[in-house]
Parts: structure tokens; C-alpha cells; sequence
């Protein structure tokens, strides 16, 4: 790493990207505290990789915090989120609407609320938050989720103007189609792979893990304030992609 970052907190780090962004920052030499819900898969990265586990939902805010207490948090990875039904907005439960809500938005302006602090007094720190193409343009069937990852992506901006002169960096990951378990809920048994990977050529978890530490990397007074990446078969706004055929 290119500063002082020595310690790092990664949500979401039992599946998907978060999983690909933990060994990546163990491998930079940063410990990583590992928040997640699902005890074995945490386990499982820190025997493979030295990761710290902290069994927490995400929206337990109170409980993370207690688990991280007194330690000087470098770089804030919020990377946990839901896309917990595609149902078109007029059918969705409303419960479906606070899970989203509460999960892209508010969990990480909540974290970063705790953690900030020690940032700006220490005059040093990263925030990255994974957010989401469906943030940046209207998708089908994506009302509640893509309007939670919109307010991410504004909230981004809003911290960038309260932290100028602190140190502290803002930086936002907007993917497109990566082959994750986010749609596991939202699409009934093998259809999210049958629908959304079978076929194309989706980014990759460890992609993304690339693009974070190459974000990291960089000198403490460049700051990436947001990078889009897509799959190069699909293109921004309603869903479009296309079946990639070899020549």
C-alpha cells in the first residue's frame, strides 16, 4: 500500500466480491477484520488467508463497533449488499423495500459514521463502497434496489465535500454484471445463472478485487472518486447484453 493503511474492515466478506477482496488485502500485508453472518465461510478465510472474523448483519451497527473497539480502522470497505427481489415496484412487499434501504444504504452510512471519526482525527483513511450500475441508470424491476445504491453513490459525493482537507478518501466501485450470489433471492433456484451468466461473460469477483486494491494503491493525495467497470458485452441501462460468440 502507498500510505500508512495497515488495517482494513471488509462487509460482506463471505461471498462474491468480499470474499475476493480479503486475501487480496492480506496478501498487500493489511490485517482485515472480515464482517459477514455466515460463521463457517468465516472460518474459512481465516484459516486460508489470517483474516480477523467478526460475525455480524451488517445492520448491526452496535455490534461491529464493539467488535472493533479501540482499533485504528485505515480503510473502510463497504461492500455488503442486497438485491433481494425483481419484482416490478407496484408488486414488491414493502418489507422487500426497509431490506434494500437498509442494507445498501443505511448499514454503510451507519458504519461509516463510527469509523470516520478516528479517520479524520488520525488526518488518514479510505472509504470504498461497492455500489452499482442499477445506482447510475434505471433497469427493469429494480426500483427499491436501484434507487438504495443511487442514494450511495449521492452519499459519496456529499463525504468527499465534508472531508476536503482531512486526508481521508472517497472512493466508489460501480460494476456492472458480476457472477456473485446477489440474485439469489431475487431469482428462484439455478435461474440466476440460467438467466444472467449462462452464455455471457460476466465480470468476475476477483476483478473487482483488482480495481480496490489498484484504487488503494495509489499515492494518499490521488483519490478515484468513482470508476464504472462493465463486462465488455454489456452496455449501461436496461440490462442490455449481449451472448459473446468466439470467432
Amino acid at each position: 500500500m502507498s500510505d500508512a493503511n495497515r488495517i482494513a474492515v471488509v462487509t460482506g466478506a463471505t461471498s462474491g466480491i468480499g470474499e475476493a477482496i480479503v486475501p487480496m488485502l492480506r496478501g498487500r500485508g493489511l490485517a482485515v477484520y472480515a464482517v459477514g453472518r455466515n460463521p463457517a465461510a468465516l472460518a474459512g478465510l481465516a484459516e486460508r488467508c489470517g483474516a480477523i472474523p467478526v460475525e455480524a448483519d451488517v445492520r448491526d451497527t452496535a455490534r461491529i463497533a464493539e467488535a472493533l473497539a479501540g482499533v485504528a480502522v485505515d480503510v473502510l470497505i463497504n461492500n455488503a449488499g442486497i438485491l433481494s427481489t425483481r419484482a416490478a415496484f407496484q408488486d414488491i412487499d414493502p418489507a422487500e423495500i426497509d431490506a434494500m434501504i437498509d442494507v445498501n444504504l443505511k448499514a454503510p452510512m451507519h458504519l461509516t459514521r463510527v469509523f470516520l471519526p478516528g479517520m479524520v482525527a488520525r488526518k488518514r483513511g479510505h472509504l470504498l463502497y461497492v455500489g452499482s450500475s442499477g445506482g447510475q441508470a434505471p433497469y427493469p424491476n429494480m426500483g427499491a434496489y436501484g434507487a438504495s445504491k443511487a442514494g450511495l453513490s449521492l452519499f459519496c459525493d456529499n463525504l468527499r465535500c465534508d472531508l476536503l482537507g482531512t486526508g481521508v478518501r472517497v472512493s466508489e466501485i460501480v460494476p456492472g454484471r458480476v457472477q456473485t450470489a446477489l440474485y439469489r433471492t431475487s431469482l428462484p433456484g439455478d435461474q440466476a445463472n440460467a438467466a444472467l451468466y449462462d452464455g455471457y461473460r460476466p465480470i468476475q469477483p476477483e476483478n473487482i478485487a483488482q480495481i480496490v486494491h489498484d484504487v488503494i494503491a495509489l499515492p494518499a493525495h490521488v483519490d478515484v472518486a468513482r470508476v464504472e467497470v462493465f463486462p465488455t458485452d454489456q452496455a449501461t441501462g436496461g440490462g442490455t447484453m449481449v451472448k459473446f460468440e468466439a470467432p
